[in-house]
């Protein structure tokens, strides 16, 4: 199996990581292209891309803010995002679904959260359905509590990692 490669995401990206997000999430819980490009042009220190030979097989994106609330909407446009903030958002975690199952998203997760590591961060917060807490959990992550958020019309669980 091929080693991936990180970088942080360009706007040139921003099309392939809207047809990924698209392709991997359900309904309505998946951002807009404008999103996207927003993330990108606004904190590209917080968007990681994955890289597969040359294709972008994979993502994370985030804001970062002073206080964290996980059911804040318009943080997903990063309206009070502030990239020197201690306190990281995970927005989305995405891998392509044809590359899916292999691992990519834990060493991809793995990155992130050592990149935010020596960025000073202290903690990484995330919201991600039932099915996945305990993916999480095994990454160091611990559950916070059922989010308000009904983001999509789906159910959440927000969780955090101290760094």
């Amino acid at each position: 199996m091929p080693e991936p490669s990180f970088r942080q995401a360009l706007p040139s990206d921003a099309e392939r990581c809207y047809a990924i997000e698209i392709g991997a999430y359900e309904g309505d819980e998946a951002a807009t292209l404008a999103r996207i490009r927003t993330r990108i042009e606004q904190y590209p220190r917080g968007f990681l891309v994955m890289e597969l030979e040359g294709q972008v097989i994979g993502f994370i994106n985030s804001g970062c803010a002073h206080e964290v609330v996980m059911s804040d909407e318009a943080f997903k446009e990063l309206v009070g995002h502030d990239a020197e903030a201690s306190n990281v958002v995970i927005m989305s975690v995405v891998i392509d679904p044809l590359f899916q199952g292999r691992g990519y998203a834990t060493v991809m997760m793995k990155t992130f959260v050592e990149r935010m590591r020596r960025a000073g961060k202290r903690t990484i917060h995330l919201m991600c359905k039932e099915r996945h807490v305990d993916l999480y959990a095994r990454q160091g992550y611990v559950y916070v509590r059922p989010s308000p958020s009904d983001h999509g019309g789906m159910s959440w669980h927000e969780m955090v990692m101290a760094l």
